[in-house]
C-alpha cells in the first residue's frame, strides 16, 4: 500500500488540466494521513509542484536524473564528443553512490535549494575532512546531472532550475606536495630493485606520471632519437589515455636515462616492440605492474629507510607523483623560463606551470626579497 499525492497540472500538448499523482511513501513507513503529508512538506513538493505544473507535469526527484545522467554520460562514449577516462567515469560514479545521491537523491531535483547544497558542504568539510578539490568535484557532478536532465528536456532549460549554478564552493586547498631533493632522490632510488629503480629514474627525470610510465611499451621509446613517445596510461587495471592532448607529446630520453632502459631491455623477457616495458612477471607480461603497490612495497619502505618519511608515518602523502613535483620544484630553483617547465611536464595551461613558481620553495622567496632589498638599499643608489 502506497501514498499517492494527486493534485492538477496543465498538459503542455493540448492546454487542459489534468489530474497527475506522484507516490509518496509506503505506508508502512507512513502509517498516518499526517505522517504522509509531513513527508509532502519535507520533499517540498508543494513548491515544486507549483514550478512544473506547466511543464510536464510531475515532479522529477534528483536520483531519477542522476541515473540518466549515468545511463547517458557515463556509459560507452563517442571519444571524440566525451573524452572521458575510465578513473574519471569510476570516480563520477564513486562519488555520486557515496555523497551525493545519500544526501539527494529522494528529493525532488527542482526543490533543491542553492543554500542547502552550500550548508551540506561545509558540513562534509568538517566532519569528513574533505578538502577543497573534493568538495568542488562534488558541486560539479551535481550540475552535470542538471545539466544532462536540461539537455534531455526532462527538467525545464532554465537557469533557476539548475540551483547548483549559485552555489558558492572554494576550489583552492591548502596542501603543498612533498618534494625531495635530488640528493633524496638518489637515496631512495640506490635502495630499489629492478625494475623499480629504473621506474623511478624514469619518472624523476621526465615528470612523466606513474599512469603514463606503466602504460609504455618497448615500441614508444626511440633510442636513436631519445625520446619516448606518450600514447596510453594503465590505472586501475585498464589501458586508458593520456589526460589530455599536451599530455601525450613527447618527453626527452638523454644518454644517462638511455642506458638505463636499454640495461633493463637486455635483462627482462619481455622485450618486443608491444611488450609492457615494466611489464608484470606474475601475470606473465600481459599487463604492466601495479602503481599503488609499487609505491606500497617499495617506493614508500625506502623513502623511509633513507629519512624522508618518518617510520610508522601513514598519514603523509607520498608516491611517484611526489617526483613529478620535485622535478618541478628543481626546475624553479634553477631559474628554468616557465615555458620550458610547461614543455617538460606537458601541462595543457601554463596556469598550471605558474602555479608551481608561486608554491616555490620558502628559501628562494627569501633570497628573491634579498635580491630586491641590496638594490634597495644600494650605497650608488639616487633619485632623480
Amino acid at each position: 500500500m502506497t501514498w499517492v499525492l494527486r493534485f492538477n497540472a496543465t498538459r503542455p500538448a493540448d492546454g487542459r488540466r489534468v489530474e497527475r499523482t506522484v507516490a509518496i511513501a509506503l505506508v508502512s513507513e507512513c502509517p498516518s494521513e499526517s505522517a504522509a503529508w509531513q513527508r509532502v512538506n519535507d520533499l517540498h513538493l508543494h513548491d515544486t509542484i507549483n514550478k512544473q505544473q506547466d511543464y510536464r507535469g510531475r515532479p522529477i526527484t534528483f536520483e531519477k536524473l542522476a541515473a540518466h545522467y549515468a545511463a547517458q554520460e557515463l556509459g560507452q562514449q563517442d571519444e571524440a564528443i566525451d573524452p572521458k577516462s575510465h578513473t574519471t567515469i569510476a570516480g563520477y560514479r564513486r562519488n555520486l553512490d557515496r555523497h551525493i545521491l545519500p544526501a539527494w537523491g529522494k528529493r525532488v531535483a527542482l526543490s533543491i535549494e542553492p543554500l542547502e547544497v552550500e550548508r551540506w558542504l561545509k558540513n562534509l568539510k568538517r566532519d569528513q575532512q574533505l578538502a577543497n578539490p573534493t568538495l568542488d568535484r562534488l558541486r560539479r557532478i551535481m550540475s552535470l546531472v542538471f545539466r544532462c536532465g536540461q539537455r534531455y528536456g526532462l527538467i525545464p532549460r532554465s537557469e533557476e532550475s539548475n540551483p547548483i549554478r549559485y552555489v558558492r564552493c572554494r576550489t583552492t586547498s591548502p596542501y603543498e606536495a612533498l618534494t625531495v631533493s635530488p640528493t633524496e632522490a638518489y637515496a631512495i632510488w640506490a635502495r630499489l630493485p629492478e625494475p623499480q629503480s629504473t621506474l623511478m629514474l624514469l619518472c624523476a627525470a621526465t615528470g612523466l606520471r606513474i599512469s603514463e610510465a606503466l602504460g609504455l611499451q618497448w615500441g614508444d621509446v626511440d633510442f636513436s632519437g631519445r625520446v619516448i613517445q606518450v600514447r596510453r596510461t594503465w590505472t586501475g587495471g585498464k589501458v586508458g589515455r593520456p589526460k589530455s592532448p599536451a599530455s601525450q607529446a613527447a618527453v626527452p630520453c638523454g644518454p644517462v636515462l638511455a642506458s638505463y632502459l636499454m640495461g633493463w631491455h637486455a635483462k627482462t623477457p619481455y622485450a618486443a616492440a608491444t611488450d609492457w616495458v615494466f611489464a608484470s612477471f606474475r601475470m606473465k607480461g600481459k599487463q604492466p605492474l601495479t602503481g599503488n603497490m609499487l609505491t606500497e612495497d617499495y617506493l614508500r619502505p625506502s623513502a623511509t629507510a633513507v629519512g624522508v618519511l618518518k617510520p610508522g608515518d601513514t598519514t603523509t602523502r607520498f608516491g611517484f607523483h611526489n617526483l613529478r613535483h620535485s622535478l618541478a620544484s628543481f626546475l624553479v630553483g634553477q631559474g628554468t623560463d616557465p615555458k620550458t617547465v610547461q614543455t617538460l611536464l606537458r601541462h595543457a595551461d601554463v596556469a598550471t606551470t605558474l602555479g608551481i613558481y608561486a608554491h616555490s620553495h620558502s628559501e628562494s622567496r627569501m633570497t628573491a626579497q634579498g635580491d630586491m632589498l641590496a638594490a634597495f638599499f644600494a650605497p650608488t643608489a639616487t633619485v632623480q
